[in-house]
């Protein structure tokens, strides 16, 4: 049983008893490449919240009417990559061994292989739906295998060719988009055409979704570790998020790569907030 937070993300305020959706913040970023600072993206998103209304009048629902829990940060290893990512696998085997579906806000990219592990273990046939701007598909950086450049090779590891879909990448170095062409994940660069028809191929296969933000525009979310120019619009990832949350059968998922210190005019975390609000009703109370 986890307790309570003593700050919640709006409205998940729910007992962990009665919730469906458990929300907790892995503020881990010792392998960032670039900028370090997505350790304070979970905090910043949970007390920025606040700055929002509960209703969304893009969906018509509002938090107030869905059960979700808000365990808070963990407290992880600065120190070990690996330890890290077992403190998170523990927190979501938790909230999976209670029936209930772990959102996962970052925090690096890396934080999702924690995650993934325990979702995997559970649900071996499950599929990753990724939006990003990076491949994230290294076999090591810098001789290092557990790194946010290496996440989503990593899953590979895990499950295999053709469970991966990719969408709005346009960053990577040449081998890595040889590798994916090669039939390993089905990427999609720059936006997210095909979307639609890759959803619909999915029916009711179990899906890990992960978004990492800077698959935005840096003119809209200036606040990450490493901004990429060309990427999409607020509008166009609301309607791509919708577009899976509606269509797949989510089972787990996560929110990452939100630098706060970055940005100090705050837009990259009211942003960060709208879409983990819109992520949370997308995927709580479907009908």
């Amino acid at each position: 049983m986890l307790e309570r937070n003593i700050e919640n993300f709006i409205a998940c305020d729910s007992s962990y008893g009665e919730a469906e959706i458990v929300l907790f913040g892995a503020p881990f970023d010792s392998t960032t490449s670039y900028r370090p600072g997505t350790r304070f993206g979970s905090r910043a998103i949970r007390h920025e919240s606040y700055g929002l209304e509960t209703y969304s009048p893009y969906q018509g629902k509002d938090l107030c009417d869905c059960r979700i829990f808000d365990s808070g940060d963990i407290e992880l290893s600065m120190g070990s990559s690996e330890i890290a990512l077992e403190q998170i696998s523990e927190r979501t085997r938790t909230i999976l061994e209670d029936g209930k579906l772990p959102f996962m806000v970052g925090g690096e990219h890396l934080v999702t292989l924690g995650a993934f592990r325990e979702v995997y273990k559970k649900y071996p046939d499950v599929q990753i739906i990724h939006f990003d701007a990076h491949t994230d598909l290294r076999e090591e950086y810098l001789g290092v295998q557990l790194s946010h450049a290496c996440v989503i090779r990593r899953c590979h590891d895990l499950i295999g060719d053709g469970r991966i879909h990719q969408f709005g990448i346009r960053s990577g170095d040449r081998p890595e988009f040889r590798w994916a062409d090669e039939g390993h994940t089905n990427l999609h660069k720059f936006n997210f055409n095909g979307l639609k028809e890759t959803v619909q191929s999915l029916g009711n296969t179990p899906v890990y979704f992960t978004i990492d933000l800077d698959v935005l525009d840096p003119s809209i979310f200036p606040g990450t570790g490493t901004p990429e120019a060309g990427g999409v619009s607020f509008p166009e990832l609301l309607d791509a998020i919708q577009t899976v949350a509606q269509n797949c059968r989510i089972i787990a998922c996560d929110v990452n790569e939100l630098s706060p210190g970055y940005d100090p005019s705050g837009v990259s975390t009211a942003v960060a907030c709208k879409i983990v609000r819109e992520l949370l009703l997308a995927i709580a109370n479907k009908s």
